[in-house]
């Protein structure tokens, strides 16, 4: 078994599952197995061993630790309970080098075990994904045959077969061939190519029927070819069994189809972003999130650090091969910052692709990372075929205090997502936007509002438009009659109507302000709503 620390366990946990309120001594300390220990038992030799201890919390386990105590040093001890109730079980423990793992006391046991075991007896993480992949695919390649009566297969683009429907006596020898050999033999494969079959496929996202060919041993088939956007990521069969195919078979079939193209394009992410995203969430959290993830990690968690946010227009995230794109570009991004620094952490966070870049050196830190995210941006319109835009955040003044600068560095996205001007920005490029940005989302948090101008923007979607463009053309009713394409006493009329109508004079700079602020949570400043987010 592998020895690993309380850091990496602390590492894969769900963020408030639980918090280290001691370092083991030394805080490296090897943890070779696990251990559930009940309060009532008697103490067990805890060398190495990761320690449960249950039935008890708070306070009251305090008698059950010094029994564990006598024994054996134990690197780290895991008790439910707060920071409060445990202050006594601290002091204890401290005096032992014996590190504590608050739990939370909602917390369930069987999870933190199971984790803990998984940590500490690794399976192959490849492995496991691919196992879980076929065990989907099998399932949906029953399910269908259950739905249509027939024999299912699915394959890869190259014809090799992922998963099979159970084997019946009614499938023919193509079936049974492709079964054996996990692919489809070759001579079949061109024969069905000459039959126009792939042609047709590659053409429609609608099933295709295959006609059954007695004189070669072919069955009647049905066929959809599983895209992710424009590309193909395999295909379905059903052969039929007998009784011939019913008249819902095309509906379950591109349903079945959808499925399984979304069960593959996850696979691909997955084995292709090694970076999990709950890392890049968990070093976003808190210090003592980012203090474990660095130490788990062997990454710097004492010098500058920054936060590059990676975006997509909103037509790309909802276009058909968004899961697809999300995760090439993560691949992609993942490539470029691992070459910029060996020890950069690239996943998702909050539907964008994030870039977490520890160790830099305060004095050259700027210019390196906006390279970093142009070139990423750069690649991703030649290779992928989409439009990122970058944000690359403020430098925190270490790992820990990373997190602090999230905000600003969302802030920024949501900027450069609604400019066109600019696909990669730092902070300089929009900070006076930003700093609007934070008024109205301080704005919007508070419940009091200007009565007479909300209503207005709620019910009157002339004047409320008009205000708003008035604004956008910095109060110049000349310009926001040209971008209406109105007259200028129009735009007077409605100007003063609506001033007249709010009590609001729109020259006064605190008035001004004030409709600004409503007229911004009007129109949405959400990177998801406007501009190409």
């Amino acid at each position: 078994m592998a020895a690993v620390t309380v850091d990496d366990i602390l590492s894969d946990l769900p963020l408030g599952f639980a918090s280290l309120m001691l370092r083991p001594v030394p805080a490296d300390a090897a943890i070779e197995r696990f251990l559930i220990v009940d309060a009532d038992d008697e103490a067990p030799d805890g060398s190495a061993a990761f320690v449960l201890l249950i039935g008890v919390r708070g306070r009251s386990a305090l008698p059950a630790l010094r029994r564990l105590l006598k024994n054996t040093p134990l690197p780290v001890v895991a008790v439910k309970g707060t920071r409060a109730e445990l202050s006594e079980a601290e002091e204890l423990l401290s005096a032992a080098g014996t590190g504590l793992l608050v739990v939370d006391p909602g917390a369930d046991w069987d999870r933190l075990l199971s984790i803990a075991k998984d940590r500490i007896q690794p399976r192959s993480y490849q492995s496991e994904v691919l196992t879980l992949l076929e065990e989907d695919l099998f399932a949906i390649a029953q399910t269908t045959a259950r739905l249509t009566s027939s024999h299912v297969v699915i394959e890869d683009a190259a014809n090799k077969v992922l998963a099979y429907s159970t084997v019946s006596n009614d499938i023919d020898e193509l079936r049974k061939a492709s079964i054996l050999a996990r692919r489809g033999p070759r001579k079949y494969e061109l024969l069905l190519k000459d039959l126009g079959a792939y042609r047709e496929l590659h053409q429609t996202r609608l099933p295709v029927r295959v006609p059954a060919r007695p004189q070669d041993g072919l069955r009647e088939r049905v066929a959809i070819t599983l895209f992710a956007g424009d590309r193909i990521m395999g295909y379905i069969w059903l052969q039929e069994t007998g009784a011939g195919f019913g008249p819902d078979v095309d509906h379950v079939l591109k349903g079945s189809a959808a499925r399984t193209a979304a069960e593959l394009i996850r696979y691909r992410n997955q084995q292709s972003v090694h970076m999990r995203e709950d890392r890049v969430a968990r070093i976003l959290s808190g210090p003592a999130e980012a203090a474990a993830s660095a130490h788990s990690e062997k990454i710097s968690a004492d010098r500058p650090a920054a936060l590059i946010l990676i975006g997509m227009s909103d037509a790309e995230a909802q276009a058909d091969d968004a899961a697809l794109k999300h995760g090439e570009l993560a691949n992609l991004a993942a490539i470029h910052a691992a070459a910029y620094k060996a020890s950069a952490v690239v996943g998702q966070f909050k539907g964008d692709t994030a870039v977490i870049v520890p160790g830099l050196k305060s004095s050259t830190w700027e210019p390196g990372l906006k390279g970093l995210a142009e070139s990423i941006v750069r690649d991703a319109g030649k290779h992928l075929g989409i439009s990122p835009f970058a944000a690359v955040g403020p430098v925190a003044p270490d790992l820990l205090s990373l997190h602090s600068i999230t905000r600003i560095t969302e802030a920024l996205l949501g900027c450069v997502g609604r400019a066109s001007r600019t696909s990669v920005a730092t902070v300089d490029d929009f900070e006076g936007e930003i700093l609007v940005r934070e008024a109205v989302r301080n704005f919007s948090s508070s419940t009091f509002r200007h009565r007479s101008l909300s209503a207005l923007l709620q019910q009157d979607a002339e004047l409320a438009e008009t205000l708003r463009v008035y604004f956008d053309a910095s109060l110049d009713v000349a310009e926001c009659a040209k971008q209406m394409m109105l007259h200028k006493n129009t735009v007077y009329y409605r100007i003063s109507k609506a001033s007249r109508v709010t009590g609001l004079d729109f020259g006064n700079p605190r008035d001004s302000l004030v409709a600004l602020l409503h007229i911004q949570e009007w129109t949405g400043t959400s990177p998801r709503t406007a501009g190409r987010k």
